[in-house]
């Protein structure tokens, strides 16, 4: 199969030996949206540049469309870059922003003005196109960044935090058009952010990296339910991680010995007794009872050994969700929350015990290290 953009083992070393990627291994279909996720430093840029062909790549093959492109120039590569600062000149128009690419090209002005006026009239900017960038919005300017880097009808549309400048409400309104865009023309985008959010919210697939190395690539919703390592449990979504060893296994689930007890959850490998794990629970998978309340054979019918002790120590509402901050035996603190007619501040007041419980389907087991 040829993919739109294929990386084997691809590597970047520094001349002062510093490895920035290790080994980076990624096949992408024709129109997938893939998020590179991870904290600063932790190499999504430096592989966007090779992919762009801006930084060399010191081992292994980088392929699109089945083509090695490990030593293509940048400008003879089947990409448009769309960098954070959107990079637009701003002695000229809208119009002759957008049409750059073209024009370094050579394309006839006539083929150039009609792919120009189809770009503007789909991203909503025929009546701007005549002002120069310091007279726009940052939204506006992201729009052109996004059309003169898809004018050019590139293979693959790289996109370097292209959303981090902008404030929260409009970030927002431009990623919902920056999914439909995509899924509308059908191109391969490639996203580098280190905000979860946008990541989980517009990919097919997000790729998390750690220090270089990828520590695990899948659909948002699988990453953020099922992590494969103890970073991607603490970096995406908000975990609660017990530190145990394998007990044995029941029913197709995983029984762990926890310094909170023998606890369940679903095995993402081969198990084998007193192999050390982590199960990883999700925050939205624990239900919280007040122990006052509570019947524990009852609980224990419905969501087995998974019940923990713990107690309130804070509780607020903020507009129709309350937030829970507890205390385990072993004095973690962690937040949950829930909407306000679940969890109510007459029913669960300060300082008062509560048991945790969640189904053992919705915890994953995963190796310690």
């Amino acid at each position: 199969m040829i993919y739109d953009l294929e990386l084997m083992k691809v590597g970047k070393v520094y001349d002062n030996g510093t490895t920035a990627v290790a080994e980076f291994d990624l096949a992408v279909t024709k129109g997938e949206f893939i998020a590179f996720l991870g904290p600063s430093g932790c190499g999504k840029t430096t592989t966007l540049r090779m992919i762009a062909g801006f930084e060399s790549i010191s081992s292994g093959d980088m392929m699109i469309k089945g083509v090695r492109m490990n030593d293509v120039p940048a400008q003879r590569r089947p990409t448009s870059t769309i960098f954070q600062n959107y990079a637009l000149f701003p002695h000229m128009t809208v119009r002759r922003n957008v049409g750059y690419g073209l024009a370094v090209k050579g394309l006839p002005k006539a083929e150039m003005d009609a792919k120009v006026d189809r770009i503007l009239a789909a991203l909503g900017l025929e009546d701007i196109a005549d002002r120069k960038p310091e007279r726009l919005s940052g939204g506006q300017r992201q729009r052109i960044a996004l059309a003169r880097g898809l004018v050019v009808e590139p293979d693959i549309l790289l996109l370097d935090e292209p959303l981090g400048a902008l404030d929260a409400n409009l970030r927002k309104a431009i990623q919902n058009e920056l999914k439909l865009l995509q899924k509308n023309l059908g191109v391969t985008f490639i996203f580098v952010t280190h905000a979860q959010s946008e990541a989980l919210a517009l990919s097919d697939r997000v790729v998390v990296m750690n220090q270089g190395r990828v520590e695990q690539i899948s659909p948002p919703h699988q990453l953020y339910t099922r992590p494969d390592t103890p970073f991607v449990a603490q970096f995406v979504g908000r975990n609660t991680i017990f530190s145990g060893v394998v007990k044995g296994s029941e029913g197709g689930m995983a029984v762990a010995e926890t310094a909170s007890g023998t606890l369940t959850g679903k095995p993402s490998f081969a198990l084998a007794s007193g192999v050390p794990i982590n199960l990883v629970v999700p925050a939205e998978a624990i239900e919280v009872f007040p122990a006052a309340d509570a019947r524990r054979d009852r609980l224990a019918s419905e969501f087995g050994d998974n019940l923990i002790d713990a107690r309130i120590d804070r509780f607020d509402v903020v507009g129709h969700i309350s937030h829970l901050n507890v205390t385990l035996s072993d004095n973690r603190s962690i937040m949950l929350e829930g909407h306000v007619e679940k969890y109510r501040p007459d029913t669960f007041a300060i300082g008062s015990q509560v048991i945790l419980s969640w189904s053992p389907e919705q915890a994953t087991v995963i190796p310690a290290h």
